[in-house]
């Protein structure tokens, strides 16, 4: 496994990051305590959660890490564990007005609501999973400044946050004397490359480290045409809406053709790729199978040439940064 610091801190981390979304909804508490302790074996320790993971059963994501770390072996301890706030974790009660967002009330109470579903006494990286409009940028690094000397989280990061926004949450961090965002996650693969307008910039210039989700853009980039051809589950849901776009099946279909003729996977060349983009610390994947994690890993020692990344640029071209991107 390779390391990376995380964005400007001291934080050294996995180059690959475990998601673990389909922990409760998708892959039962067995296996997922499997697929940990096989990320874990193979030296990834950045681990990714949220407080409103599980399905319907919300928290329940965070249950299961919590008793995975129970097992012992110095589990939590080599974890880099990162979890979110903002969602209602109350669907039936969501016009409970103080159970969401990013109020110090609401942090308050759901750092502590996340520590005892984990069973751990700090969180390494706690993210805001959206923006707040209507609470002011002060009040969150009060409340996150308070966690902090309590040693109850150690850093916070964003999800979802444009790039005027970083900035503005970072300079209002700096005029408190406080240290910042450290980490952004944002939608960012080959197909989607909106983030390398502003997110991405604005993430390098204040020492964020970037944690691309949806690297495969929920399947698409991940062989759904090959599958199909070679008699495999026909693309369904968001990725079928996304093929029937003009143009993007085409797109999809030279992507495969080009990887073909390199003998290469297109989801272990989807994940390599981001690895080799500036400002990126690693992507999250969020393997539901130990063999969709295994075929995560393989990316990691994957050398995409020079003529091959020109190649993937002229099938997927980038946006290019702003202002350039839509001015002169």
């Amino acid at each position: 496994m390779e390391y990376t610091q995380l964005g400007r801190t001291g934080l050294k981390v996995s180059r690959l990051v475990l998601g673990t979304m389909n922990f409760g909804p998708h892959t039962d508490e067995t296996d997922s305590h499997a697929i940990m302790d096989a990320a874990l074996a193979a030296g990834v320790n950045y681990f990714d959660t949220a407080n409103t993971y599980g399905g319907e059963n919300k928290g329940r994501t965070e249950e299961i890490i919590g008793s995975w770390f129970a097992k012992g072996s110095d589990r939590r301890d080599k974890v880099v564990l990162a979890t979110k706030v903002y969602g209602s974790m109350h669907p039936n009660r969501a016009d409970w007005p103080n159970h969401t967002k990013l109020s110090a009330l609401n942090i308050r109470r759901s750092v502590d609501a996340s520590l005892k579903r984990l069973g751990t006494d700090h969180l390494d990286i706690y993210q805001f999973h959206h923006i707040d409009r209507a609470t002011p940028v002060e009040e969150i690094w009060q409340a996150v400044d308070t966690l902090i000397q309590q040693g109850k989280i150690l850093y916070a990061g964003s999800s979802n946050f444009p790039g005027w926004k970083i900035a503005q949450t970072n300079e209002r961090a700096r005029q408190k004397g406080s240290y910042g965002l450290v980490s952004e996650q944002c939608l960012y693969n080959l197909f989607e490359r909106r983030a390398e307008m502003e997110i991405i910039p604005a993430a390098i210039e204040y020492g964020l480290g970037v944690i691309p989700w949806s690297p495969l853009h929920g399947g698409l980039l991940g062989g759904v045409i090959r599958k199909e051809a070679q008699g495999g589950r026909r693309a369904g849901g968001l990725t079928a809406d996304r093929l029937a776009v003009p143009g993007v099946r085409e797109q999809i279909t030279s992507y495969e053709e080009l990887l073909n003729k390199h003998g290469l996977d297109p989801a272990e060349v989807a994940l390599a790729w981001l690895l080799t983009r500036p400002g990126v610390t690693g992507p999250i994947v969020g393997p539901r199978t130990a063999e969709q994690l295994e075929g995560a890993l393989r990316a990691i020692q994957l050398e995409l040439g020079a003529e091959l990344l020109t190649s993937l640029e002229e099938v997927f071209p980038g946006p290019g940064p702003s202002p350039e991107a839509f001015a002169w």
